[in-house]
Order: C-alpha cells, then sequence, then structure tokens
C-alpha cells in the first residue's frame, strides 16, 4: 500500500485545475478523500482512480531531477553619473535581452537615485551568470 497523501492544493495543481474544482469534486463524492481537521487528503491510490491513469511525480519527488541554484544579488554604486548609469543599464539590459533559449533564466531590475547619485542594481540567476555580470559591471565602472 503507498501512504502518499495529497492536499486539495498538490492535486489541483498536478491535474491543472483551480483548487475550488477539486474541492467540488471532493464534496460532490466524485474524488474520495479524508477530512482532518479542515483540510482534505486525497489518497494516490484515489487520485489514480479518479484519473484513470497513473499520476506523474511532482518535480519535488522525482529523484534524479536537474538541480537549479539561484542567487540573489543587490549592487548598490556611489558617486555615478546619470550618464554611466545610463550606459550600464543599457549594457544589462542588452546582455540579458540577448541569451538564448536553453539559458537559465536570469532578471535584472536596476534603479537610479538621481539626487544621491545612486544606482541599485538587482540580479536574479545563476552563479555563474552572477559571477559574469558582476565582473561586466565592474569592468564598466573602471572604464
Amino acid at each position: 500500500m503507498n501512504d502518499r497523501f495529497y492536499s486539495v492544493e498538490q492535486v489541483a495543481e498536478r491535474l491543472g485545475l483551480h483548487v475550488r474544482t477539486i474541492r467540488t469534486y471532493v464534496r460532490d463524492g466524485r474524488l474520495k478523500a479524508v477530512r482532518i481537521g479542515k483540510q482534505y487528503r486525497i489518497a494516490h491510490e484515489d487520485l489514480e482512480a479518479f484519473t484513470g491513469r497513473p499520476v506523474p511525480e511532482s518535480p519535488r519527488e522525482t529523484v534524479g531531477r536537474h538541480r537549479r541554484t539561484d542567487v540573489s544579488s543587490i549592487v548598490e554604486v556611489d558617486a555615478i553619473s546619470p550618464e554611466t548609469a545610463h550606459r550600464l543599464t543599457t549594457a544589462l539590459t542588452a546582455s540579458v535581452a540577448h541569451r538564448g533559449q536553453g539559458d537559465e533564466p536570469l532578471r535584472i531590475e536596476t534603479a537610479y537615485d538621481e539626487g544621491r547619485a545612486r544606482m541599485k542594481i538587482i540580479i536574479l540567476g545563476s552563479p555563474g551568470d552572477t559571477a559574469r555580470l558582476l565582473d561586466y559591471i565592474e569592468a564598466v565602472l573602471a572604464s
């Protein structure tokens, strides 16, 4: 016997349905579930009986899954001119826009405070991509 139980939210995610739809199926008796407190739990076997096919494992349960590591970095640059901030923003935006389709996700946000001559750069991406961008930022600021 399999001891896996799923929440209504997990079942909705697996089946690509809205949570309310799954709750309706449970309340109508179309999908067997056990009520524990205020929440429903659906057994793996009952979910397979409901769908009529094996239920695929979620990415979190897959043993041989691809591991991804993300980095969040905030770079603050003081005493930077508006022109240099604009040049750096344009260069960073262009470097993200010209990435290949199979590349890891990479996101950059920039903000410039002209009154304080301060720029903030937020980078969200893989460690390697983040390191390359940090080197790039350093090179642009050194020039």
